[in-house]
């Protein structure tokens, strides 16, 4: 993928349809793009959180490690954010990622994205618009879940 295409791919992403294409140009030089095999972890639960990522193809698999053990949460693709919760509120990966196909990930380190997001308040906004939508579906599986408990 060229440096323009991932330019284009990135202003297809809410979080950066806002951003000058010169500075998504920055942002693409600057970022490692990372392969990752079928069944390969991008990161595992309970890691230090040094980067986000960009899926720029392919699937993964969500999950998190619980009392009953593994379980598989949601799945990633194409033009998804992940890996941005332990890299904003300083804290262990919350979740394992695990490619489902081969995956192409844009890394962006933590010291990358807090530059992006004090220089781009409205990336703030985005980000928590995200967040909000993911702890919306979190809930609504828990009470499906606890609702499934007392049937």
């Amino acid at each position: 993928m060229s440096l323009n295409e991932e330019v284009e791919l990135l202003q297809n992403i809410p979080l950066f349809s806002k951003i000058a294409p010169s500075k998504l140009k920055l942002l693409a030089f600057t970022s490692d793009r990372l392969t990752f095999a079928p069944g390969q972890e991008l990161f595992h639960q309970g890691d230090p959180g040094d980067a986000a990522y960009i899926i720029m193809d392919g699937e993964a698999d969500v999950t998190v490690d619980t009392p009953a053990g593994e379980i598989s949460v949601a799945k990633v693709r194409k033009n998804d954010l992940i890996g941005e919760i332990a890299i904003l509120c300083d804290v262990p990966r919350t979740a394992t990622i695990k490619a489902l196909s081969e995956v192409t990930t844009l890394a962006i380190t933590k010291e990358l994205f807090f530059q992006l997001v004090t220089e781009f308040p409205e990336m703030a906004v985005e980000i928590m618009r995200e967040l909000a939508h993911r702890l919306e579906r979190t809930t609504q599986q828990l009470r499906e879940a606890i609702s499934d408990r007392a049937d």
